[in-house]
């Protein structure tokens, strides 16, 4: 007899009577004296298998039925029954059933609906919950669209480092790796750890961005991406920051700010469409239970030709507007979510690249504009969370960008690598980050990093 996964009997749908024998989790199960009705659920499929038991073609069936409890795992085998009648097209009608792993009665998912924030404190259970089925199937298909986007445009994948000597952002909330002891490090004469005597022979960290190793790729390959963990270490307990996240960042060589807009908008639908089209019940459940216009959101966003807006133009459209903000706007502000709402939901009605923002607000490494104000920036703003991508052409003047370093106080040695990928060979160049979990939240309508991440790191929170 065939072992078949729950998904592959949906793709069968069989019409005829078909022996198989199938495993997963029981998630209910109603029983009398006479017949049992269980769902099971192996992980392959967002919907459940039924499964019907008869006393009657199951020896012991009183004994085993006792053991079949929420939670348990099991090994059913008999007969697919199609039922084209019902919501199920067919089931399961077992004539053998083993109970592989007991679950007693203090298994935390009894229930059909739990909160998110008591889910949260079981996070080696939540997967098995419906939500988390549908979060994390949907946070796997959009990693392998990502994947697939920039591997069919012809760009190399690039592992960069998570240790790093520099900080890309220049926030300096970082975490520091270390071998030292923490309780009597060794000091210098005037006080000062001694990171001489650590392990790489001076201060190292977690990295918070792949973006300086990317370029060194990018001057080789032209088009490349890095897709991993980074590392923030502020101090937040906001439901959009993280200690630990993962970002798209590409880098691209002869591209200019237009060109990195280009590939922004081409990759956030393709991503979309991807998840519509794999996800359709995942997404069903999400637009009924957590954000009821979601699948309408998605597909406006998808099918649209996003707006692009100058920075000041746009600080011009929130100041005009008549509209009471939380915080001021200004030029020269870092615009808010609620500006960058309102410019998507209210004023454009759908995505819109904000472009050249204030140099005194954006990194060292973004390329100054002739205005002498301005670098050539974009942010990427989507209707329902504001900001998803930020990019910019990157700095490939030599000269400019040692002024900048010396401007901002930087160390110019930190940077020496970098620096020479402007004196050998520099091209115009340009790239964008995004947050994968700021896309998943925006993907399923939920609204906490906390529950995108697999096991979140966040701010006085730690397990496993």
């Amino acid at each position: 007899m065939k072992t078949y996964t729950v998904k592959e009997l949906y793709a069968l749908s069989p019409a005829e009577k078909l022996p198989a024998r199938v495993r997963g989790w029981v998630r209910t199960c109603r029983q009398s004296k006479n017949v049992a009705f269980i769902e099971l659920n192996d992980g392959s499929f967002f919907t459940s298998l039924q499964r019907v038991v008869e006393a009657d073609k199951l020896e012991d069936y009183a004994d085993i039925m006792r053991r079949v409890t929420v939670g348990a795992s099991l090994e059913c085998a008999g007969e697919i029954i199609p039922t084209p009648e019902n919501k199920q097209p067919f089931e399961l009608n077992a004539d053998a059933l083993t109970v592989l792993g007991d679950s007693p009665a203090d298994y935390p998912l009894q229930k059909k609906f739990h909160s998110v924030e008591y889910l949260r404190t079981i996070a080696h259970l939540r997967p098995r919950a419906n939500l988390f089925q549908a979060v994390f199937r949907i946070r796997s298909v959009a990693a392998q669209a990502i994947h697939r986007f920039f591997h069919d445009k012809g760009f190399v994948y690039v592992n960069t480092p998570l240790i790093t000597g520099s900080d890309a952002e220049g926030a300096g909330a970082m975490f520091r790796v270390t071998t030292l002891d923490a309780g009597d490090p060794p000091r210098l004469p005037d006080g000062s750890v001694d990171f001489d005597k650590d392990f790489f022979g001076k201060p190292v960290l977690l990295t918070v961005s792949g973006q300086l190793n990317g370029e060194v790729f990018a001057t080789a390959f032209s088009n490349i991406y890095t897709f991993g963990p980074t590392f923030r270490a502020e101090e937040s307990y906001t439901a959009r920051h993280a200690a630990e996240f993962w970002m798209i960042e590409p880098e691209m060589a002869f591209c200019d700010l237009n060109g990195d807009m280009d590939v922004q908008e081409e990759m956030i639908k393709y991503i979309i469409s991807a998840v519509l089209t794999e996800c359709p019940r995942e997404m069903a459940f999400l637009n009924e239970r957590v954000d009821k216009g979601l699948i309408e959101r998605l597909t406006l966003v998808k099918d649209a030709s996003f707006a692009r807006v100058s920075y000041t133009e746009a600080i011009r459209l929130l100041e005009e507007s008549g509209r009471e903000f939380e915080y001021k706007p200004f030029w020269g502000c870092d615009m808010q979510t609620e500006h960058e709402r309102f410019l998507t939901e209210q004023v454009f009605q759908k995505p819109v690249f904000v472009t050249d923002y204030p140099k005194e607000i954006k990194a060292f490494y973004m390329r100054r504009n002739e205005d002498g104000k301005t670098v050539a920036a974009a942010d990427l703003l989507v209707p329902g969370i504001g900001e998803l991508c930020g990019g910019s052409q990157r700095e490939e003047r030599l000269d400019v960008l040692t002024g900048i370093i010396d401007e901002l106080g930087m160390k110019p040695e930190d940077y020496w690598w970098y620096l020479e990928l402007r004196k050998y060979g520099s091209v115009v160049h340009s790239g964008f980050g995004m947050g994968f979990e700021r896309m998943i939240m925006y993907l399923t309508g939920v609204g906490n990093i906390r529950d995108v991440l697999p096991f979140p790191r966040t701010t006085r929170s730690c397990e496993f």
